[in-house]
């Protein structure tokens, strides 16, 4: 198996594909080993310097602390993936840990989250991030930035220039979009 790597805008975050599926529900992020039973991502979060593990569809996102060079780590979290497909397990996450139910939202929460979900998150997810909802509240949307896009310097760039002009574009009641 052959781990490709691609930079991300967040030079502390580092995307790793394995050509496997990685989640097969949805994305998910972690930054405690003790919140997680999951073997591999126990294994990275192990690893001095990392910081945080982010899950996408088909990649996995590491963010390190800013003192730990990349070359110090690449080759041990390539070798723990590696290791972890190569034991025959096809998915790292194959239900989500912490199922969100939004059954209950209004008609201009639904709008938002679908011009999310459809015109956004593919965008954030090339970089080896997510975008979730959190609230709409007097014309205010407040979304989870995670993966990569958490703690990048152009992620306020990202969020002010890209996803408040286009959900005021579409959304006339969205008037700011803040990360929390």
């Amino acid at each position: 198996m052959f781990v490709q790597t691609e930079i991300t805008p967040n030079p502390n975050s580092l995307k790793f594909l394995p050509g496997k599926t990685v989640s097969n529900e949805g994305s998910f992020e972690i930054t405690k080993k003790e919140k997680t039973d999951n073997e591999l991502i126990r294994n990275l979060l192990s690893i001095n310097g990392v910081t945080g593990i982010f899950l996408g569809t088909d990649f996995i996102s590491i963010n390190k602390s800013a003192d730990i060079d990349w070359e110090e780590i690449k080759h041990i979290v390539i070798s723990l993936i590696n290791e972890f497909y190569s034991s025959g397990k096809e998915f790292v996450i194959e239900s989500s840990l912490f199922k969100e139910n939004k059954t209950d939202l209004e008609e201009i929460e639904k709008k938002i989250i679908k011009i999310l979900d459809t015109k956004i998150r593919p965008a954030v997810a090339k970089d080896g991030g997510d975008i979730k909802f959190k609230e709409f509240k007097n014309g205010t949307v407040k979304v989870e930035l995670q993966g990569s896009c958490s703690g990048c310097p152009s992620s306020t760039m990202t969020l002010k220039q890209g996803v408040q002009n286009l959900l005021c574009h579409y959304l006339p009641e969205v008037k700011e979009v803040v990360a929390v």
